[in-house]
């Protein structure tokens, strides 16, 4: 019976020894991590210079750049105005009516592209 159970080992001590080393080797993959990264880094770097980069271009502000209000918009940026004009500033008014007007040209862009029949959607639902 002695040497049954000296072959047999114990399950609870067979457990703790297989967490405790994968608790070892997960905390050294993590310890390790950064330095094989560097190490990797180190390797694929180009020893070649680099070409100084273009200045950037600068962005026209959106007042420029805003182009006039379709007449959608207007009629939009009308009903927004007869119904809440009295609670409105007119900063917060003008705000409306350009965000009304983007809207409206989200919309229109967003008609614009015509969709066939057999075209899918650009996720796949897994349930």
């Amino acid at each position: 019976m002695t040497k049954q159970k000296e072959l047999l080992p114990n399950n609870s001590n067979e457990k703790t020894a297989s967490r405790r080393r994968f608790a070892k080797t997960l905390t050294a993959a993590i310890v390790s991590a950064p330095l094989a990264a560097q190490i990797a880094g180190a390797q694929t770097r180009n020893p070649t210079p680099k070409e100084p980069a273009a200045p950037p271009n600068p962005q026209p502000s959106p007042a420029q750049n805003a182009p006039k209000p379709s007449p959608l918009a207007e009629a939009y940026a009308e009903v927004a105005r007869v119904r809440f004009g009295e609670r409105l500033t007119d900063e917060e008014f003008a705000r409306v009516k350009d965000d009304l007007a983007g809207n409206v040209r989200v919309a229109e862009r967003l008609r614009a592209f015509k969709l066939k029949n057999a075209d899918e959607p650009d996720f796949v639902f897994f349930a």
